[in-house]
């Protein structure tokens, strides 16, 4: 997709009711400091549409970010920060289980795991919870730029057997530094949501 517009549009708290959009949603989901706003402003081509912060937690919303008038880029609170309490982070799992169980309009998952690390208790906890929503959450493979090349296949293995992942269950590797992976990404949404890729209208990518 070539991004023309992008406006966060809605932002909604705990107590927020969550909106009835009429737009294609796909949400992104992963632990606190896992590099999602780095990645969220990745995908739009933004430095700081989505707040980055080396304080995790950060996120505490559910942010809709519209797309070209066409979609909505759901970005949902990290999970697993140790220094919020129990009854925030009971909070935070309310409401994101209320937005994965009642948006009419919610495509895909993406979850977020580092790929330097097996994945954690909370990351697998999370991969399940997607999955008794009804969703196959697909991968997103973070911080690809802080390992070697020779490295990834075996940490994909790591995060495939870590998570216990279907067979068919995609794993995009991703490096906010170096962007690389950001058009694997968007053609997979592209493909998902039914627009046309870049290839396709006879555009490339700038």
């Amino acid at each position: 997709m070539i991004i023309k517009s992008v406006e966060l549009e809605i932002v909604c708290g705990v107590t927020s009711k969550l909106p009835d959009t009429d737009k294609p949603e796909v949400a992104f989901a992963g632990k606190s400091n896992v590099g999602k706003s780095s990645l969220i402003n990745g995908l739009m081509n933004r430095k700081s549409l989505a707040r980055t912060s080396s304080q995790p937690g950060k996120t505490q919303t559910i942010n809709y970010y519209n797309i070209n008038q066409a979609m909505y880029l759901v970005d949902l609170p990290g999970y697993g920060y140790a220094k919020v309490s129990v009854k925030e982070k009971e909070k935070w799992g309310r409401m994101v289980e209320n937005y994965l169980h009642s948006s009419r309009q919610l495509k895909a998952v993406f979850l977020l795991i580092d790929i330097r690390h097996e994945p954690s208790a909370n990351d697998k906890q999370m991969y399940e919870w997607v999955a008794y929503q009804g969703y196959d959450p697909i991968i997103i493979a973070t911080k690809l730029d802080k390992i070697k090349r020779s490295q990834v296949p075996k940490h994909l293995k790591m995060i495939k057997e870590g998570l216990k992942l279907k067979p068919q269950t995609p794993i995009l590797p991703y490096s906010a530094l170096t962007k690389q992976g950001r058009e694997e990404i968007w053609n997979f949404m592209d493909q998902l949501l039914g627009f046309q890729s870049p290839e396709q209208e006879g555009v490339k990518e700038p």
